[in-house]
């Protein structure tokens, strides 16, 4: 299926690896122009070329911490009117929510609702001038099904979950929608540390908890980042204009919930 976005640009965060990786790679096999943003600018920038590489596309790196002022600033002076926003951020530390401090309530939300609502801010309006934009916002499964050990991550993604649908309505009418992709447990450097944090004192390796874990699973494996980024790309094409507001859980199957 041709989605429809050849030559649309995105910025697409968190994108030196794992799911934000992912994103990027399957809209540049769209043939969306890219402007991808992480803190690590060698990793980036070696991402960067292997796209430019693979799929022909124009790709910009603009490294820096997204949940910064100046992260956001350097991203949109690299961009400043996308047509695809792909907000994505690092998940705050997992434990016991009774021994977080303040600080550490703050930094969440401002790492995991705050700068996804100032980049939407940013951007929403010229996509609703130009009648065209997607946006898409990549939280996590705990939103519809909250973790204690996760509690931090929990109650920011929420907020950012709730702002979303509050403002998608206004915008769908101009062909602009906001979406919002709930994963859990798929293959990425994240999981395998949660996993390390939560192994305790266990004398097995990490690959042997994740083999187990995997086999244990709802679908009996984790799920694959190339997957995560092919319902991303779809979600931000040209046939996706009548889908807004919506939390699309990618889980293989073990949310127990109807809706």
């Amino acid at each position: 299926m041709d989605l429809g976005i050849k030559g649309r640009t995105a910025i697409v965060c968190g994108a030196s690896k794992g799911l934000g990786r992912a994103c990027a790679e399957a809209l540049a096999a769209e043939g969306v122009n890219l402007v991808i943003t992480a803190r690590n600018a060698e990793a980036l920038e070696a991402t960067a070329g292997e796209i430019r590489g693979r799929f022909k596309v124009e790709v910009t790196a603009a490294p820096g911490d997204i949940t910064t002022q100046a992260g956001v600033d350097a991203t949109l002076a690299a961009c400043p009117a996308p047509d695809i926003l792909i907000n994505n951020a690092g998940g705050p530390p997992v434990g016991d929510w009774r021994k977080f401090e303040r600080d550490q309530w703050l930094a969440a939300a401002e790492s995991n609702m705050v700068t996804g609502i100032m980049l939407i801010r940013a951007v929403i309006d010229g996509m609703a001038e130009r009648r065209f934009g997607r946006i898409i916002n990549i939280t996590s499964a705990v939103v519809k099904q909250p973790n204690p050990a996760l509690a931090l991550s929990v109650a920011a993604r929420l907020g950012l979950t709730g702002f979303a649908k509050a403002i998608a309505p206004a915008y769908v009418k101009s062909n602009v929608t906001i979406n919002n992709l709930l994963p859990e447990r798929f293959d990425t450097d994240r999981l395998r540390s949660n996993i390390a944090k939560f192994s305790g004192s266990s004398d097995k390796s990490v690959d042997e908890l994740m083999e187990t874990q995997a086999k244990a699973s709802t679908a009996g494996r984790f799920g694959r980042v190339e997957e995560f980024g092919a319902v991303c790309a779809f979600y931000c094409s040209a046939h996706a204009g009548f889908l807004t507001g919506q939390n699309v859980m990618l889980d293989g199957g073990a949310y127990p919930g109807v809706f």
